[in-house]
């Protein structure tokens, strides 16, 4: 004898209808992660990522409402919800959703093996905590070896401005472009050193604007060589 089955609910029905349940189920059906500073291009297909950027401009319109803020008769907060929604996809966190830039990798021919230092670059991102902004320098120390990847200059920055267009702490940050650096390069020894300011710090709390953040990640032979280490710093900071 058939049973009935209980109807969804009206919110189920919409939930359902919802681009980021789809994209959340095809991420969890694979098992993997997808924190506030993880790509997840890979599982967004074509046209979907428009179809997110209205559903935000949606609900970030019900947080303006929630905020008692009259956006009908606001000439100044009309399409907030519109350029906000567009901000988040499109620039300060496309970090999450677009796939990595192209980047072109060289043979080391001449057997480059002293050290090459890049920066400062300028980075811009958010902390994961309350959104507020990250605005800071990074410097990358590259000790090459026979069998590296070499790439152009503006690919550091590129694949940098990648990895920090997403929420991020600074500390998981600075690991994650060692991680990606080490990946294309394939050097001896990398080392990165991230100097920041934080507007979590400086706009709200304790309102300090002269605190900034400085932290490094040393690899292969940064990690193990002292002199090495005290040259790339002592360099970076000139």
């Amino acid at each position: 004898m058939a049973t009935d089955q209980p109807r969804p609910s009206v919110h189920d029905e919409l939930v359902s209808e919802l681009v980021s349940a789809r994209i959340r189920a095809r991420i969890k059906a694979a098992g993997v992660r997808f924190h506030a500073n993880d790509n997840i291009a890979e599982f967004i297909k074509d046209g979907e990522l428009e179809a997110l950027q209205a559903e935000v401009q949606a609900k970030l319109a019900g947080v303006l409402e929630s905020l008692v803020i009259d956006v009908e008769s606001d000439h100044n907060t009309q399409d907030t919800a519109k350029r906000v929604a567009k901000m988040y996809v499109q620039e300060v966190f496309r970090g999450r959703y677009q796939a990595p830039p192209p980047v072109t990798e060289f043979p080391n021919i001449e057997r480059l093996n002293e050290l090459m230092i890049v920066g400062p670059i300028t980075v811009r991102s958010a902390c994961s905590h309350h959104l507020c902004p990250i605005m800071g320098k990074v410097w990358v120390g590259v000790m090459p070896n026979e069998h590296s990847n070499l790439i152009g200059l503006s690919k550091y920055a590129r694949l940098i401005e990648w990895i920090m267009s997403r929420p991020q702490i600074q500390e998981e940050a600075v690991s994650q472009v060692a991680d990606l650096l080490m990946q294309k390069l394939q050097p001896d020894g990398l080392a990165i050193v991230m100097e920041a300011d934080h507007f979590c710090m400086h706009w709200r709390g304790v309102k300090d604007t002269e605190s900034k953040m400085i932290n490094s990640v040393m690899r292969g032979s940064f990690l193990r060589d002292a002199n090495l280490r005290r040259e790339f710093l002592a360099l970076i900071r000139k």
